[in-house]
């Protein structure tokens, strides 16, 4: 996918991804007789999971995804099908994702975080600062590279909204087999948030997060679910963590920061102005994300022939102009902000404005206009 197209696509389809904190991780298993377990508070069961040191474990894992997001070639990550999760309960982990044909692999050991994709035969190889290597609490921030296994994803959700948030026990329930507490977060009445509620079962053992369910207003069905499907907390073999790139891969190695908005390599002109970084407005359930795209790639023309799409897409017809895509997905719109397009989905809005403004959160329309308005 060509630049400019991925800048106004992760306009249209971060928000969703950051208001669960998951990127590709799992779908839960059917729900099963509620177990008879001790009772114990909400803000103990919160406490618990958020101090707990992490747990050596192997799964299998998935996503139930109803976001309602467009479907742009390119990103087909966000529909991933099973997963496999390795983690050694003290930093090393290792993520594979199966798709036809190919498989992606994700091994951090502690000091490298591998990414290989057997479909281009590609690797990046990724060194981690000294003193991020090692795993902390669940609650505490991931380095740069880390592998997010779903209980760091549910410390982070927990962490960002627990302070705006009626929180409750609210029954148990089985999981992956496993016995589990049910602990629901619902925003205060003051939250303005398209979010009615997200659900987490935890493992009544160790405390792991194994399913979590992200619910809008107006629907009876999570937008998002995730969790295990089948797990097995036990030690994992130090090999399950070694990796070495197939004979003929193409490696590529980064630093920590490549990959940030405006990141560029010492004595190399930049191609293009770099995308801002990003700016918080706001905390909790109504958090607004904001940046700005370069001029110029909002401008971008209507392409000729080939040269400015996809080639999946250009076989599909699909314009991969960044305004064509805004066409077809957004609504237009007009303010005091200026013009431009408002793209929804189930769990979060996105105004991108004409001059390459960009406001996401899960969150109505006027408060993303109002957080333009505060830039």
């Amino acid at each position: 996918m060509k630049t400019k197209t991925k800048a106004v696509a992760a306009a249209l389809t971060g928000t969703a991804l950051g208001v669960s904190g998951l990127a590709v991780i799992a779908m839960p298993a059917g729900a099963q007789d509620a177990p008879a377990l001790p009772s114990v508070s909400a803000e103990e069961l919160v406490s618990s999971v958020l101090t707990a040191e992490p747990s050596a474990l192997a799964g299998t894992v998935t996503v139930d995804n109803q976001l309602g997001l467009p479907a742009v070639p390119g990103l087909d990550a966000l529909t991933a099908g099973t997963a496999r999760v390795y983690n050694d309960g003290a930093g090393k982990t290792k993520l594979s994702l199966q798709s036809e044909g190919s498989e992606r692999t994700i091994v951090h050991d502690g000091a490298t975080v591998w990414d290989y994709d057997s479909a281009d035969r590609t690797a990046t190889k990724l060194t981690v600062p000294e003193g991020e290597g090692s795993a902390g609490k669940r609650g505490q921030a991931a380095g740069e590279g880390r592998i997010t296994d779903p209980a760091q994803v549910t410390a982070t959700v927990l962490e960002h909204v627990r302070a705006t948030s009626t929180v409750a026990v609210d029954g148990t329930a089985t999981v992956a087999d496993r016995p589990a507490y049910e602990l629901v977060l619902t925003p205060k009445p003051e939250e303005r948030t398209l979010l009615r509620e997200v659900r987490v079962a935890v493992d009544s053992a160790t405390r792991t997060p194994l399913q979590l369910s992200v619910l809008a207003n107006g629907s009876a069905d999570p937008a998002l679910q995730v969790g295990f499907s089948e797990v097995e907390f036990t030690p994992q073999p130090a090999e399950t963590f070694a990796f070495t790139p197939p004979q003929g891969t193409t490696v590529t190695e980064k630093q920590p920061g490549d990959e940030r908005p405006g990141a560029q390599a010492p004595g190399k002109a930049p191609e293009q102005a770099p995308i801002e970084a990003p700016r918080i407005i706001g905390e909790g359930w109504d958090t607004v994300v904001t940046t700005r795209v370069p001029a110029e790639l909002m401008a971008g023309a209507p392409a000729q022939g080939r040269g400015d799409r996809d080639d999946d897409a250009g076989e599909q017809g699909m314009p991969m102009d960044p305004k064509a895509l805004l066409d077809q997905f957004g609504k237009p719109v007009s303010g005091a902000f200026g013009s431009g397009h408002v793209v929804t989905t189930k769990v979060a809005t996105a105004l991108i404005t004409e001059d390459g403004r960009v406001a996401v959160g899960a969150v109505p329309e006027q408060v993303l206009i109002e957080a333009l308005g505060s830039r």
